[in-house]
């Protein structure tokens, strides 16, 4: 079998995903088991999230349990904008939690295959909610990625409001070198993860 090795965040996340994802769980006393969750890798959105647009943005990955929907963004230590002290998730990261979620709790087994059936009838309180933003226009590769992760969500999870919708902060760390920040954003749960004894030199294992 070959060895691969990754690099950076992505690699790490990835990484957490096969090995951690009950970490991320027994956070929020979650108690699905990880080979029954429904997990996405950096679902994408639209890379570029302008005033106006439809897109919103790419998640780091969204992990479904049977109970809750986990969005998760992912920063690693050797971050330049970690200042040791505090780290932020961005305006624009942000704004896709909030988007995603939105979508989340609109989307009814009733639109499947039909997404404009809703943007008739929910692009009015989409509006009222993101006015600079706009709902994903119908038979775009946008809505087609929202339609099936929205349908995938909604079959895998026990879902019933939003409170089954959490952010998550994942943060790798090196206890040789750092420690997790101590101030964090409002409004999503941090989770640090020590990646010092799965490291060769700078790179982690994957397989």
């Amino acid at each position: 079998m070959c060895r691969i090795y990754g690099y950076g965040e992505d690699a790490l996340t990835l990484w957490a995903l096969k090995h951690k994802t009950s970490q991320i769980l027994e956070s929020f006393q979650d108690q699905t088991a990880p080979s029954n969750c429904l997990i996405f890798y950096r679902p994408s959105f639209g890379r570029h999230s302008k005033k106006g647009s439809a897109v919103f943005g790419e998640f780091d990955s969204i992990v479904v349990s049977l109970e809750s929907i986990y969005l998760i963004e992912s920063k690693w230590d050797n971050l330049s904008r970690f200042d040791k002290n505090e780290i932020t998730i961005r305006p624009e990261q942000r704004l896709r939690h909030r988007i995603l979620s939105w979508y989340i709790t609109h989307w009814n087994k009733k639109y499947s295959n039909n997404w404009e059936s809703f943007i008739k009838e929910q692009t009015e309180d989409f509006q009222n909610e993101f006015p600079e933003k706009k709902i994903a226009p119908n038979n775009t590769l946008l809505a087609t990625n929202l339609q099936f992760i929205l349908t995938a969500l909604q079959k895998h999870c026990k879902f019933t409001s939003e409170q089954n919708i959490k952010n998550v902060l994942l943060f790798f760390y090196n206890k040789n070198r750092s420690t997790p920040p101590p101030k964090k954003t409002k409004g999503f749960k941090l989770i640090s993860i020590d990646y010092d004894q799965e490291i060769t030199g700078n790179f982690i294992v994957l397989e």
